[in-house]
């Protein structure tokens, strides 16, 4: 089912519910993999679906430019998945926190993932669209309403940092199993 965007846009504006829905259907799975790659978890990523397409729907007559309509819709509900992530980390007690960051001696070795939630979530957010969700530097600059250049630089300090990480953590945990066994 091949809509006409800037048609769908201009109607949904016009009062029409049916060529909004038909939008956000168009989507929805795509959505779904953006916000399951940020949240991981699945009621917040219905959460953060939902959220994003009603202030969406609410907001509609402020789509300019219609065949951007996608691109808008995702910086949504990219802006409503941070939302969550800040919600849930302000819930979490401060010494939570300080056992997120420092990996305990029994368990040296983080993985990619933990390593990934490390970063700041302007970088984490950078890092999931490009290599979990394919997304171009120039496509996630427009999600993201920055420059390409300033994607590519936040892309290449995470890059370091993960790699730093990650590389510690091998460290720590070839050193520990080193000692454990006398070698």
């Amino acid at each position: 089912m091949d809509i006409d965007l800037d048609v769908e846009v201009r109607l949904a504006q016009s009062g029409q519910h049916e060529a909004f829905i038909r939008m956000v259907k168009k989507v929805e799975v795509r959505m779904y993999n953006i916000a399951k790659a940020i949240l991981k978890n699945d009621e917040d990523c219905a959460d953060a679906m939902q959220e994003a397409i009603l202030k969406a729907y609410k907001s509609i007559k402020s789509v300019r430019q219609p065949n951007f309509f996608n691109t808008w819709l995702f910086r949504i509900l990219i802006n409503e998945c941070n939302s969550i992530i800040r919600k849930r980390l302000d819930s979490v007690a401060v010494d939570e926190l300080q056992q997120f960051a420092e990996p305990s001696s029994q368990d040296d070795h983080i993985d990619l993932w933990d390593a990934i939630w490390r970063l700041e979530e302007i970088s984490r957010t950078i890092v999931i669209l490009h290599y979990f969700q394919d997304k171009s530097l120039r496509q996630i600059a427009d999600l993201m309403e920055t420059s390409e250049g300033a994607v590519k630089s936040r892309l290449h300090r995470s890059r370091n940092s993960l790699n730093q990480w990650l590389t510690d953590s091998m460290e720590r945990k070839l050193n520990y199993e080193s000692s454990r066994f006398g070698q």
